[in-house]
Formats: structure tokens, C-alpha cells, sequence
């Protein structure tokens, strides 16, 4: 009975190291899709910038749809 417990305590021991694991993996992926989700919309800001200036017109994403 000794024997079943230990390999039972072993066993969650190995579980709650793989999920304190995960949650590190979760919490820099997380992290990591914050970051990248800056920068895109830093990227759109700028492109939207961009076609103002060249076009001197409102960016196409801005316009409204000709059935307006």
C-alpha cells in the first residue's frame, strides 16, 4: 500500500510540474501575442499614414462603402 501511495505522490509531483510548466509556455505566449499585436496595428497606423500622404485622399479602410 506504502508502495501505491509513493508512486501516487510521484505521479502528482510529475503533474503539477508539467502544468506550473505550462503555464509558464501560456503566460510568455501570452505576452508575446500582446507584443506582436502592438506592432501590427503600429504597422496598419503607419501604412494608413502612408497611403493619406501619397493620395492626399482618406485611406481606403476609412471610406465609406459606395451603397452609403
Amino acid at each position: 500500500m506504502q508502495d501505491h501511495s509513493q508512486s501516487l505522490e510521484e505521479q502528482i509531483a510529475h503533474l503539477q510540474r508539467l502544468t506550473d510548466d505550462l503555464s509558464d509556455v501560456v503566460a510568455r505566449q501570452e505576452a508575446e501575442i500582446a507584443a506582436l499585436s502592438r506592432r501590427v496595428e503600429m504597422l496598419l497606423q503607419r501604412e494608413a499614414e502612408r497611403e493619406a500622404d501619397a493620395s492626399g485622399a482618406l485611406p481606403l479602410a476609412d471610406r465609406q462603402p459606395p451603397h452609403y
